[in-house]
Protein backbone atom coordinates (compact mmCIF):
# COMPACT_ATOMS: atom_id res chain seq x y z
CA UNK A 1 0.00 0.00 0.00
CA UNK A 2 2.63 2.56 0.90
CA UNK A 3 4.67 1.67 -2.54
CA UNK A 4 1.22 2.52 -4.21
CA UNK A 5 0.72 5.73 -2.65
CA UNK A 6 4.17 6.77 -3.06
CA UNK A 7 4.41 5.47 -6.90
CA UNK A 8 1.15 7.67 -7.17
CA UNK A 9 2.54 10.65 -5.90
CA UNK A 10 5.79 10.62 -7.95
CA UNK A 11 3.16 9.98 -11.00
CA UNK A 12 1.01 13.43 -9.43
CA UNK A 13 4.65 15.29 -8.95
CA UNK A 14 5.34 14.59 -12.45
CA UNK A 15 2.19 15.63 -14.31
CA UNK A 16 2.59 18.47 -12.33
CA UNK A 17 6.10 19.18 -12.19
CA UNK A 18 8.20 18.02 -15.48
CA UNK A 19 5.45 17.62 -17.91
CA UNK A 20 4.11 21.30 -17.12
CA UNK A 21 7.31 22.83 -17.88
CA UNK A 22 7.45 20.35 -21.39
CA UNK A 23 4.52 21.64 -22.60
CA UNK A 24 4.22 25.07 -20.44
CA UNK A 25 6.74 27.64 -20.87
CA UNK A 26 9.44 25.48 -22.41
CA UNK A 27 6.72 24.87 -25.27
CA UNK A 28 5.73 28.36 -25.49
CA UNK A 29 9.79 29.61 -25.65
CA UNK A 30 9.73 26.67 -28.83
CA UNK A 31 7.11 27.88 -30.51
CA UNK A 32 7.94 31.57 -30.18
CA UNK A 33 11.45 30.17 -31.60
CA UNK A 34 10.17 28.67 -34.50
CA UNK A 35 7.89 31.67 -35.29
CA UNK A 36 10.89 34.22 -35.27
CA UNK A 37 12.91 31.45 -37.54
CA UNK A 38 10.39 31.46 -39.91
CA UNK A 39 10.84 35.05 -39.86
CA UNK A 40 14.60 35.04 -40.48
CA UNK A 41 14.07 32.40 -43.44
CA UNK A 42 11.08 34.89 -44.93
CA UNK A 43 13.51 38.54 -44.92
CA UNK A 44 15.87 36.32 -47.39
CA UNK A 45 13.35 34.51 -49.29
CA UNK A 46 12.84 35.89 -52.99
CA UNK A 47 9.26 37.58 -52.31
CA UNK A 48 7.32 38.02 -49.21
CA UNK A 49 4.73 35.46 -50.55
CA UNK A 50 7.93 33.23 -50.91
CA UNK A 51 8.53 33.73 -47.28
CA UNK A 52 5.17 33.47 -45.72
CA UNK A 53 4.42 29.24 -47.62
CA UNK A 54 6.68 27.05 -45.75
CA UNK A 55 5.11 28.09 -42.46
CA UNK A 56 1.57 27.45 -43.65
CA UNK A 57 -0.22 23.91 -43.04
CA UNK A 58 -1.66 21.93 -45.73
CA UNK A 59 -4.85 23.26 -44.42
CA UNK A 60 -4.14 26.50 -43.43
CA UNK A 61 -6.99 28.71 -42.96
CA UNK A 62 -7.03 32.74 -43.45
CA UNK A 63 -10.09 34.96 -43.57
CA UNK A 64 -10.09 37.08 -47.27
CA UNK A 65 -12.49 39.66 -48.44
CA UNK A 66 -15.73 38.03 -47.42
CA UNK A 67 -14.94 34.77 -47.21
CA UNK A 68 -12.38 32.47 -45.59
CA UNK A 69 -9.08 31.13 -48.06
CA UNK A 70 -8.87 27.17 -47.22
CA UNK A 71 -5.26 25.46 -48.18
CA UNK A 72 -1.95 26.53 -48.64
CA UNK A 73 -2.23 27.14 -52.02
CA UNK A 74 -4.95 29.41 -52.24
CA UNK A 75 -3.42 31.29 -49.25
CA UNK A 76 0.07 31.41 -50.62
CA UNK A 77 -2.00 32.51 -53.90
CA UNK A 78 -3.79 35.64 -52.20
CA UNK A 79 -0.86 36.71 -51.50
CA UNK A 80 1.04 36.11 -54.60
CA UNK A 81 -1.77 38.33 -56.04
CA UNK A 82 -0.74 41.35 -53.94
CA UNK A 83 1.90 43.66 -54.98
CA UNK A 84 3.30 44.02 -51.81
CA UNK A 85 3.67 40.30 -51.22
CA UNK A 86 5.42 39.59 -54.62
CA UNK A 87 7.47 42.13 -54.86
CA UNK A 88 8.69 42.77 -51.41
CA UNK A 89 10.49 41.47 -48.29
CA UNK A 90 9.14 40.80 -44.73
CA UNK A 91 10.01 40.16 -41.27
CA UNK A 92 8.12 39.93 -37.95
CA UNK A 93 8.22 39.72 -34.56
CA UNK A 94 6.14 38.36 -32.18
CA UNK A 95 5.41 39.46 -28.62
CA UNK A 96 2.80 36.77 -27.16
CA UNK A 97 2.72 33.25 -27.29
CA UNK A 98 0.49 30.15 -25.64
CA UNK A 99 0.34 26.80 -25.78
CA UNK A 100 -2.18 23.58 -25.30
CA UNK A 101 -1.67 21.64 -21.86
CA UNK A 102 -0.83 18.93 -24.45
CA UNK A 103 1.76 20.23 -26.48
CA UNK A 104 0.44 20.07 -29.62
CA UNK A 105 -1.62 23.22 -30.38
CA UNK A 106 -0.36 26.85 -29.65
CA UNK A 107 -0.84 30.39 -30.64
CA UNK A 108 1.77 34.00 -31.64
CA UNK A 109 0.69 37.33 -32.29
CA UNK A 110 2.60 39.98 -33.12
CA UNK A 111 4.28 42.85 -35.88
CA UNK A 112 5.10 42.44 -39.54
CA UNK A 113 6.68 45.15 -41.91
CA UNK A 114 6.51 44.40 -45.64
CA UNK A 115 9.01 46.19 -47.43
CA UNK A 116 7.34 46.75 -50.82
CA UNK A 117 3.42 48.07 -51.83
CA UNK A 118 1.71 51.15 -50.26
CA UNK A 119 3.91 52.67 -47.51
CA UNK A 120 0.47 53.59 -45.20
CA UNK A 121 0.00 49.41 -45.25
CA UNK A 122 3.50 48.43 -44.82
CA UNK A 123 2.91 47.97 -41.21
CA UNK A 124 1.03 45.09 -40.05
CA UNK A 125 -0.30 42.75 -37.07
CA UNK A 126 -0.33 39.05 -37.10
CA UNK A 127 -2.26 36.47 -35.38
CA UNK A 128 -1.12 32.72 -35.90
CA UNK A 129 -2.76 29.70 -35.07
CA UNK A 130 -0.20 26.67 -34.52
CA UNK A 131 -0.62 23.41 -35.24
CA UNK A 132 2.23 20.52 -34.69
CA UNK A 133 3.17 18.22 -37.28
CA UNK A 134 5.74 15.89 -37.59
CA UNK A 135 7.83 18.39 -39.45
CA UNK A 136 7.10 20.61 -36.63
CA UNK A 137 5.33 23.70 -35.93
CA UNK A 138 2.76 25.05 -38.84
CA UNK A 139 0.26 27.67 -38.93
CA UNK A 140 -3.12 26.55 -39.41
CA UNK A 141 -5.39 30.31 -38.93
CA UNK A 142 -4.15 33.45 -40.08
CA UNK A 143 -4.57 36.88 -40.49
CA UNK A 144 -3.30 40.27 -40.58
CA UNK A 145 -3.80 44.00 -40.06
CA UNK A 146 -2.51 46.75 -41.24
CA UNK A 147 -1.84 49.23 -38.16
CA UNK A 148 -0.62 53.22 -38.80
CA UNK A 149 2.45 53.81 -38.56
CA UNK A 150 3.77 55.06 -35.11
CA UNK A 151 5.13 53.38 -31.63
CA UNK A 152 4.51 49.67 -30.45
CA UNK A 153 6.25 48.42 -27.52
CA UNK A 154 7.89 44.98 -28.97
CA UNK A 155 8.51 43.69 -25.12
CA UNK A 156 7.76 40.30 -25.16
CA UNK A 157 4.30 39.60 -22.93
CA UNK A 158 3.46 37.05 -20.41
CA UNK A 159 3.11 33.55 -22.27
CA UNK A 160 -0.80 32.11 -22.01
CA UNK A 161 -0.11 28.67 -20.14
CA UNK A 162 -2.08 25.81 -19.22
CA UNK A 163 -3.58 24.98 -16.24
CA UNK A 164 -2.72 21.70 -16.52
CA UNK A 165 -0.63 18.97 -18.27
CA UNK A 166 -1.66 15.91 -20.35
CA UNK A 167 -0.31 13.80 -22.97
CA UNK A 168 -0.99 14.22 -26.40
CA UNK A 169 -3.91 11.66 -27.65
CA UNK A 170 -5.48 10.70 -31.23
CA UNK A 171 -9.13 9.61 -30.22
CA UNK A 172 -11.27 10.83 -32.80
CA UNK A 173 -14.54 11.08 -30.46
CA UNK A 174 -12.50 13.41 -27.21
CA UNK A 175 -11.80 15.64 -30.08
CA UNK A 176 -14.88 15.80 -31.58
CA UNK A 177 -16.28 16.26 -28.26
CA UNK A 178 -13.90 19.17 -27.60
CA UNK A 179 -15.15 20.78 -30.85
CA UNK A 180 -18.71 20.59 -29.80
CA UNK A 181 -17.96 22.22 -27.02
CA UNK A 182 -16.07 25.35 -28.52
CA UNK A 183 -19.08 25.58 -31.15
CA UNK A 184 -21.23 26.00 -28.40
CA UNK A 185 -19.36 28.30 -26.73
CA UNK A 186 -18.94 30.57 -29.33
CA UNK A 187 -22.90 30.08 -30.05
CA UNK A 188 -23.65 31.12 -26.87
CA UNK A 189 -21.70 34.21 -26.66
CA UNK A 190 -23.80 35.42 -30.16
CA UNK A 191 -27.05 34.48 -28.35
CA UNK A 192 -25.70 36.59 -25.19
CA UNK A 193 -25.21 38.96 -27.33
CA UNK A 194 -28.61 39.09 -28.65
CA UNK A 195 -29.83 39.79 -24.97
CA UNK A 196 -27.57 42.38 -23.81
CA UNK A 197 -25.27 43.94 -26.51
CA UNK A 198 -22.00 43.59 -27.25
CA UNK A 199 -20.32 45.28 -24.99
CA UNK A 200 -21.68 43.05 -21.87
CA UNK A 201 -21.16 39.66 -23.50
CA UNK A 202 -17.38 40.44 -24.73
CA UNK A 203 -17.16 41.21 -21.11
CA UNK A 204 -18.65 37.67 -20.01
CA UNK A 205 -17.29 35.58 -22.36
CA UNK A 206 -13.84 37.11 -22.83
CA UNK A 207 -10.68 35.70 -20.35
CA UNK A 208 -9.37 38.74 -18.41
CA UNK A 209 -6.03 38.52 -20.63
CA UNK A 210 -8.01 38.60 -23.95
CA UNK A 211 -6.60 40.38 -27.05
CA UNK A 212 -8.32 42.04 -30.11
CA UNK A 213 -6.15 43.00 -32.93
CA UNK A 214 -8.59 44.19 -35.25
CA UNK A 215 -8.62 48.43 -33.99
CA UNK A 216 -5.57 50.71 -35.26
CA UNK A 217 -2.15 50.92 -33.61
CA UNK A 218 -1.26 48.36 -31.63
CA UNK A 219 -3.03 45.65 -30.03
CA UNK A 220 -5.80 45.41 -27.23
CA UNK A 221 -5.23 43.64 -24.36
CA UNK A 222 -7.51 43.20 -21.46
CA UNK A 223 -11.56 43.06 -21.55
CA UNK A 224 -11.33 47.40 -20.86
CA UNK A 225 -9.58 48.21 -23.82
CA UNK A 226 -10.89 44.87 -26.13
CA UNK A 227 -14.26 46.49 -25.25
CA UNK A 228 -13.36 50.40 -25.09
CA UNK A 229 -15.10 50.80 -28.48
CA UNK A 230 -18.36 49.04 -27.42
CA UNK A 231 -21.70 51.31 -27.12
CA UNK A 232 -23.02 51.57 -23.07
CA UNK A 233 -26.03 50.46 -22.80
CA UNK A 234 -26.78 48.82 -26.18
CA UNK A 235 -29.86 46.74 -25.71
CA UNK A 236 -29.07 44.02 -28.18
CA UNK A 237 -26.11 43.01 -30.80
CA UNK A 238 -26.53 44.29 -34.21
CA UNK A 239 -24.14 40.74 -35.31
CA UNK A 240 -24.46 37.28 -35.02
CA UNK A 241 -22.32 34.32 -35.45
CA UNK A 242 -21.41 30.74 -35.31
CA UNK A 243 -18.65 28.20 -35.28
CA UNK A 244 -18.46 26.29 -39.00
CA UNK A 245 -14.74 24.35 -38.26
CA UNK A 246 -12.84 24.27 -35.09
CA UNK A 247 -9.71 22.94 -34.19
CA UNK A 248 -9.45 21.86 -30.65
CA UNK A 249 -6.07 20.73 -29.02
CA UNK A 250 -6.83 16.79 -27.59
CA UNK A 251 -6.27 18.26 -24.12
CA UNK A 252 -9.53 20.29 -24.83
CA UNK A 253 -7.68 23.55 -23.70
CA UNK A 254 -6.99 25.48 -26.71
CA UNK A 255 -8.81 26.08 -29.87
CA UNK A 256 -9.67 27.92 -32.59
CA UNK A 257 -13.46 28.40 -33.86
CA UNK A 258 -13.65 29.84 -37.35
CA UNK A 259 -16.82 30.72 -38.89
CA UNK A 260 -18.58 34.16 -40.66
CA UNK A 261 -20.19 37.07 -38.85
CA UNK A 262 -23.52 38.31 -40.03
CA UNK A 263 -25.58 41.60 -39.72
CA UNK A 264 -29.00 40.91 -37.97
CA UNK A 265 -30.46 44.05 -40.30
CA UNK A 266 -29.60 46.05 -43.63
CA UNK A 267 -26.27 48.04 -43.38
CA UNK A 268 -24.94 50.93 -44.72
CA UNK A 269 -24.47 50.94 -48.44
CA UNK A 270 -20.34 49.47 -49.60
CA UNK A 271 -20.62 47.68 -46.23
CA UNK A 272 -20.77 44.46 -46.26
CA UNK A 273 -23.44 42.21 -44.52
CA UNK A 274 -21.39 39.21 -43.40
CA UNK A 275 -17.40 38.91 -42.93
CA UNK A 276 -15.43 35.83 -41.85
CA UNK A 277 -13.18 35.52 -38.35
CA UNK A 278 -11.66 33.47 -36.49
CA UNK A 279 -11.33 33.58 -32.04
CA UNK A 280 -8.84 31.37 -30.37
CA UNK A 281 -10.34 30.14 -27.42
CA UNK A 282 -8.82 28.93 -23.96
CA UNK A 283 -10.13 27.18 -20.94
CA UNK A 284 -8.91 25.96 -17.39
CA UNK A 285 -9.55 22.59 -17.89
CA UNK A 286 -11.55 19.94 -19.72
CA UNK A 287 -14.19 20.33 -18.40
CA UNK A 288 -14.29 24.34 -17.74
CA UNK A 289 -16.04 26.84 -18.97
CA UNK A 290 -14.33 27.85 -22.47
CA UNK A 291 -13.58 31.86 -22.80
CA UNK A 292 -12.03 33.51 -25.93
CA UNK A 293 -7.91 34.65 -25.78
CA UNK A 294 -7.82 36.16 -28.88
CA UNK A 295 -9.28 37.64 -31.97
Amino acid sequence: MLRFFLTALLALLYLSGPALAQHGQAGVDALLAADRAFSAAAAAAPSAADGLAPMFDAEVVMPSGGAHLVGRDAVVAAFRDSPAFREGRLSWIPIRGGISADGSHGFTFGYLTLSGGDPARRNRKYLAYWVRRPEGWRVAAYRQQPWPAGEVSLDLLPASLPGFAAEPVTDPAAIASHQASLAAAELAFSDRAQQVGLRDAFREFGRADAMNMMGGGGFAIGLDAVTAGFPEGEPTSPLRWATERSLVASSGDLGVSIGTIHANGPVPEGRPASFPFFTIWRRDGPDAPWRYLAE
